[in-house]
């Protein structure tokens, strides 16, 4: 079981988690996390023992140097606590990798984790490659399998059929146990998928902010973002086949995007993203 540090009562509390691995690309959504523990200034109070959930030759421990002394660093997941000034809430913050072995021992952690400490509202955050263009605003897709929450926040419900990873089994999980929940993505050009991806992180942020009405610090993403985009605009100049691939990106969006055309085309997208990904994980 997860052993807290000092846990205080809290107050509305929000738990936020993103995961590396097959729900990040481009690390985007553990990034968004990471950028909110740092502006809140955000204090771990507890981690789950990695021994029972990692392959370390898959997530390897690495070593560090502390002030001339080095020690171990365990690939885990951590528990960081927030109380945002200006906020009525406290915020958990779950960073981790997505487990190797034992989900369903896993989950239960972290589902009693949330029960235990009344979590108000139970969101997660992912991010997947895929044919849109760096030249447009981020696609986010929201979804959740609480009819309540559905109606709340005004979002899709989640009627995805295929292979999933641990961002959606924890977000079932919750919905299952009442505990309000919805899952967050972004999706990521895929031809600039390698991490960092300010610019879908600063999206994650932008609608996390939207839907629960709060102002989320952005610190440094908006420049970032900015910097991110020079540089894959420079990158796809270069190159006369990537160049030519955007426009045709950028058509395809602009035809989604029509008053006429469906409103759950990107959602499919995504379904289709992620059967494809299950196939070539099955393939590999």
């Amino acid at each position: 079981m997860i052993q807290f540090d000092d846990l205080p009562q809290l107050r509305r509390p929000l738990l936020l988690a993103a995961f590396e691995g097959w729900n990040d690309g481009g690390d985007a959504a553990s990034a968004a996390v990471a950028h909110l523990a740092e502006q809140w200034d955000a204090q771990p109070v507890a981690a789950i023992d990695p021994e029972d959930y990692y392959d370390f030759q898959v997530a390897r421990p690495r070593m560090s140097v502390d002030e001339g002394h080095r020690h171990v660093v365990w690939p885990t997941t951590q528990i960081l606590l927030a109380s945002p000034p200006g906020l009525d809430r406290d915020v958990l913050l779950v960073r981790g990798i997505e487990p190797s072995f034992r989900w369903r021992a896993f989950t239960e952690e972290i589902l009693d984790l949330a029960e235990s400490a009344d979590v108000d509202l139970f969101v997660t955050l992912g991010a997947w490659l895929g044919p849109t263009p760096h030249t447009r605003p981020v696609p986010t897709t929201v979804s959740s399998d609480s009819e309540d929450i559905v109606h709340r926040f005004d979002i899709a419900r989640s009627e995805y059929d295929g292979p999933t990873g641990i961002v959606g089994i924890l977000n079932h999980g919750a919905s299952q146990l009442g505990i309000p929940a919805f899952s967050l993505w972004a999706e990521v050009p895929h031809y600039a998928g390698g991490p960092p991806s300010p610019k879908a992180t600063l999206a994650l942020v932008s609608r996390l902010e939207h839907l629960l009405d709060l102002n989320l610090p952005r610190g440094s993403l908006e420049a970032e973002s900015r910097a991110w985009q020079r540089g894959v605009e420079e990158l796809a100049s270069d190159d006369e086949e990537i160049t030519e691939y955007v426009r045709s990106l950028e058509t395809a969006q602009d035809t989604v995007e029509l008053p006429e055309a469906s409103g759950d085309a990107i959602a499919k997208e995504f379904e289709r993203y992620l059967r494809t990904r299950g196939d070539d994980d099955a393939k590999g």
